[in-house]
């Protein structure tokens, strides 16, 4: 099947044409074929519409035309609303004119069986020999409010009114994107870009991600993602991003089992691997969430350009129960509250009733009801306060007799001159809405509140780790693991000396053929050693009684030897030798291990290592290569973090050596670009001064 072509020069015909054919269209608004016109034509799109029906001369007041060939131009987009064959015939049409684009409206194909699939992958081998672009199937359309292209039948947009503005949203979903779309409107944000890709045949989510982000009114970028087919274009959308300090939020539905299957029914979405995809996202600066409510929550913190350094948070409410509440809540989300300063609590006291709390929370009380200037009068003061970087303003009751304008106007005078995030948590509409329209980021709890707070700040501190970090190497097309060749397991000893070219330190050891080298080798280690037997068919020694420990004496180490050999002859496996290697001792057993993910290349995984590994689940992952510096953050997570650093009089263990062994397992994955599908290191001796592979296999493509 031919490629797409490049992305920068085949979009403008989806996001902005000069004219639009809708092949189905309809005179009733309220049916899919009639929605484009009625949005367009309200939205004030200036090109030309053409109406395909056969059976109507005139829709929507436009004149009708039977066909695409009875078109009088070639228009640069066709809207495809007509199902089955019909709509794959009208791809063939639209390929044969040079038409530029097209949406395909109709469901019923990649997601839907085997028949739906050769229909689709139909439509997109004639697209693609004619440099057509095609979003869809089963795409809900797109829209872009800047200039009324609004090729989507979305009944969100009668709804809530649409409103230009600086966030876009691009989902694989429809629905979804409707629905993201209808809480921003909610929140009073104008929307340019709504775009649904559907079964993503050909133009995929990261292309249109790429084009929205590079239009230089977009300040926020939106994706609901089901499957990850082209990370390196995605990457590049975030870097455009980052470099024009957009930033980018992303549901990547499909964790668990039951979601993959359901992701696969609805567009034909192809599950990736999950904790690379957390790897990959992270890598690139994007942060991810789990819903379309957490994905437009942060929207309009995010609007206002607040980069905070801090995550120390003061509450100014009037209730005491909501104080404690809050702080409770921040607590949750590793949200602590600022101390105070001597000198900012006696500013407060000259300013409150002298029953209330001067310290953090501050309980301005129902005095706020009889004196309307409290909020104003105390907000300038926590504001200067050095150790207060986030304000919460939590209102929980208002209303008749309160002065809610003025709360509002005090706010935004805050919000516009202090440079630090303020949020208000208020239940009522008639006060929600007055600081809403006075550009005061506002929401219904103080629970969403703070989880947003938490995703303005986690996220800043995410970008600036990600500029220390050099440029990710594309990816690259690579295609199924099954298209990668065979693989075999190597040996201990093979896979140890390749770690050992690679400059990664590994146990002293030697491959022995004999039982006499076997203890020439342990006179030489001058130690207790490890006898093991080699052998690449049976990577797993222990189950087989293939390993024995603390060998110190001549006997103990000729024995193990003629037992382990006879043991690989009645397995019928092949015999390398035995292995004879020192002893470690350490203050951690650890685990290294990375391997070739089909989609996002070399994954690099870290963490708590030893035979349990299977059952504690204390593990990292990131992508590879990775600086030792990003792997020390990663290891920082776990919850072996404590016992790293040290805890009951132990020493801490050597970080900088293991991180640094760790980036070198990384760089040697990545290097291969596929010639070793996986690395497995367990465990990974870590000591006080250093850091040593004890235990190795590599599985590589042939």
């Amino acid at each position: 099947m031919p490629t797409p072509p490049s992305t920068s020069s085949t979009l403008p015909a989806l996001l902005a044409p000069r004219s639009v054919a809708i092949v189905g269209a309809s005179d009733n608004i309220h049916k899919i074929g009639g929605r484009p016109i009625y949005y367009m034509r309200q939205q004030g799109y200036a090109g030309t519409i053409y109406p395909v029906n056969p059976q109507r001369t005139t829709i929507q007041g436009l004149p009708g035309y039977p066909s695409l060939d009875a078109l009088p131009a070639v228009p640069d987009l066709a809207i495809i609303v007509v199902s089955g064959q019909a709509a794959v015939e009208a791809v063939r049409d639209a390929a044969r004119l040079g038409v530029g684009a097209a949406i395909v409206i109709a469901s019923g194909f990649g997601e839907a069986g085997e028949e739906g699939r050769r229909q689709q992958d139909e439509m997109v081998r004639v697209a693609r020999a004619a440099n057509l672009r095609l979003i869809g199937p089963n795409s809900q359309g797109l829209a872009n409010f800047g200039n009324g292209a609004v090729a989507s039948f979305s009944t969100m947009f009668i709804e809530i009114a649409p409103l230009d503005g600086p966030v876009a949203v691009v989902s694989q979903s429809g629905g979804t994107a409707a629905m993201v779309y209808g809480l921003l409107r909610s929140q009073g944000l104008g929307v340019r870009h709504v775009h649904a890709t559907g079964n993503q045949a050909d133009v995929t989510a990261s292309e249109l991600a790429l084009a929205v982000a590079q239009d230089p009114d977009v300040r926020v970028l939106l994706l609901y993602l089901e499957t990850l087919l082209d990370p390196d274009v995605l990457a590049r959308a975030a870097a455009v991003a980052r470099a024009r300090g957009v930033p980018v939020v992303a549901v990547k539905a499909g964790r668990s089992n039951a979601g993959q299957r359901a992701a696969a029914s609805h567009t034909g979405a192809i599950a990736n691997e999950d904790r690379a995809v957390d790897a990959f996202l992270a890598r690139h600066g994007i942060w991810r969430v789990d819903d379309a409510h957490a994905l437009a929550r942060c929207a309009p913190l995010y609007l206002r350009g607040w980069q905070p350094t801090g995550r120390r948070l003061v509450v100014v409410s009037n209730s005491g129960a909501s104080c404690v509440m809050a702080a409770d809540a921040a607590d949750t989300l590793g949200i602590g509250m600022a101390p105070l300063a001597d000198a900012t609590q006696a500013a407060l006291a000259e300013r409150l009733p002298g029953f209330a709390a001067t310290a953090n929370p501050v309980d301005v009380t129902a005095a706020l009801l009889t004196n309307s200037a409290l909020f104003g009068d105390v907000l300038p003061v926590v504001g200067a306060d050095p150790a207060a970087d986030l304000f919460l303003l939590d209102i929980p009751v208002a209303g008749m007799g309160y002065d809610v304008p003025r709360f509002a106007r005090d706010a935004a005078e805050f919000a516009n001159h202090a440079g630090k995030p303020i949020a208000v948590a208020a239940w009522q509409e008639s006060v929600a809405g007055a600081f809403r329209q006075a550009g005061v980021p506002t929401f219904s709890s103080a629970a969403d509140a703070l989880a947003a707070f938490h995703q303005l700040t986690g996220h800043q501190q995410l970008l600036r780790e990600v500029a220390t970090e050099p440029a990710m190497p594309p990816v690259g097309a690579m295609g199924s693991m099954e298209s990668m060749g065979a693989t075999r397991t190597l040996s201990e000893a093979a896979s140890l000396a390749r770690l050992a070219v690679a400059g990664v330190p590994v146990v002293d050891h030697q491959l022995c053929r004999s039982a006499d080298e076997a203890v020439a080798a342990w006179q030489r280690i001058g130690a207790p050693v490890a006898v093991k037997a080699c052998s690449p068919e049976v990577p797993h020694k222990s189950e087989h009684g293939l390993v024995a420990l603390h060998c110190n004496d001549p006997d103990a180490i000729a024995q193990a030897y003629a037992r382990q050999t006879q043991t690989l002859k009645a397995l019928g496996a092949p015999c390398e030798g035995v292995l004879v290697a020192r002893m470690i001792k350490g203050l951690q057993e650890c685990l290294v291990g990375a391997h070739w993910d089909p989609v996002f290349g070399a994954v690099l995984l870290i963490g708590d290592g030893g035979k349990y590994v299977e059952v504690l689940h204390d593990t990292a992952v990131l992508l590879a290569p990775a600086s030792p510096a990003a792997i020390a953050r990663a290891l920082a997570t776990l919850r072996i973090a404590p016992l790293l650093a040290g805890v009951r009089g132990e020493p801490a263990v050597d970080m900088p050596a293991l991180c640094k062994l760790a980036a070198r397992v990384g760089a040697l994955i990545h290097a291969a670009q596929g010639a070793i599908r996986s690395i497995d290191l367990n465990p990974v001796m870590v000591s006080a001064d250093g850091a040593i592979v004890v235990d190795a296999l590599m599985e590589i493509v042939d």
